[in-house]
């Protein structure tokens, strides 16, 4: 007899049931959300068990690790058609979603998500961490520049220790000032160190990854652009084209057909927004700082002369993604070409 298993995982409990090849409902329980007691219930009422479906989810990559190791047959679900297919349900409740997730395994109407390796995970969140904290010291700067610029004080283009230097002389007599603008400048320079001690680990990262360094043969594309796409890609093997790349980061076109309606709108945005950002980035780079030319260079160029600049730039970072791919696959480096080559 053939089993298929869902799970409902919440933080605590996670509901589970078990079906047959029928679909009908053999066993039901309410577990701790815990590896270890989910596969002891699973292992406890049945042996041939063919697939155990989850959601994605926030511990979604721990709990399918975890039984991955185990030797259990694992499948992590896209939740958006979990959810298309759930709806349909009269009553939500746990107990419902796990038999509609043990039914969806057992049907095979499924989209099987990529669950990346915990190491991809750990360099993502280095990466996540450093954008953050960028982030903050930039809304830091910009409340700054905000309330000296009400009283007709512009600290103008400043970078670096610059920024605190033409501050504080702009405050300076000013106790008011200084007693706002101070615990300001003094958290702007804690965050300035700690992104400072990031940038270090990321360079260190960078160094010590032989495919990393590939990726950086590519112009445009640093440190933190080749360590997100690596992380975010985790293998390469899972597509079966480079071209599918640029619509898993979202750079490519929504398109939308049916009857007599048939257009083609923005790109789609879907996937990971930072890996997509920092493509757009190294392709703005590559089109208006790299000096060097390159066959890429020489289309995008031509695409900006007939689209704009910033069609060119998104399809650039569609190009760079692809590249990057088949870098990866085929274990190479960037290939340059000279001006007349691409004339």
């Amino acid at each position: 007899m053939e089993y298929y298993v869902g799970l409902d995982v919440s933080l605590k409990q996670t509901a589970i049931c078990i079906v047959d090849h029928t679909g009908a409902i053999k066993h039901e329980a309410m577990v701790p959300s815990d590896p270890e007691s989910i596969a002891d219930f699973v292992r406890s009422h049945t042996e041939s068990v063919i697939r155990i479906g989850l959601e994605s989810g926030p511990t979604s990559t721990w709990l399918w690790t975890e039984l991955d190791k185990m030797g259990l047959p694992v499948i992590c679900i896209d939740a958006r058609h979990a959810k298309a297919a759930l709806k349909m349900q009269i009553n939500k409740s746990d107990r419902n979603d796990a038999a509609g997730i043990a039914r969806i395994m057992q049907t095979g109407w499924f989209r099987e998500v990529r669950v990346k390796t915990l190491d991809s995970h750990a360099i993502k969140a280095l990466l996540v961490s450093r954008a953050l904290l960028v982030r903050i010291k930039r809304d830091i700067e910009n409340q700054i520049r905000g309330v000296l610029k009400n009283l007709g004080l512009v600290i103008g283009r400043a970078k670096m220790n610059t920024f605190t230097t033409r501050t504080r002389e702009l405050i300076e007599d000013k106790p008011a000032l200084i007693a706002v603008i101070e615990p300001l400048l003094i958290a702007r320079e804690t965050v300035e160190e700690q992104i400072a001690g990031l940038d270090r680990k990321v360079m260190r990262l960078a160094r010590n990854d032989t495919q990393v360094r590939r990726f950086m043969t590519t112009p445009g594309v640093g440190p933190i652009t080749a360590l997100c796409y690596l992380a975010t890609i985790d293998d390469p093997a899972r597509f079966n084209k480079s071209r599918n790349v640029g619509a898993y980061i979202g750079l490519t076109t929504r398109r939308y057909a049916s009857g007599e309606t048939d257009w083609s709108g923005r790109i789609s945005k879907c996937g990971d927004a930072m890996l997509r950002s920092y493509l757009f980035e190294a392709a703005n780079v590559l089109l208006t700082r790299v000096a060097k030319w390159s066959a890429l260079k020489a289309w995008g160029m031509r695409i900006a002369k007939r689209s704009g600049l910033r069609k060119a730039k998104v399809a650039v970072a569609r190009k760079l993604a692809v590249i990057l791919h088949r870098m990866w696959v085929d274990g190479t480096e960037f290939q340059w070409s000279s001006k007349e080559a691409t004339a």
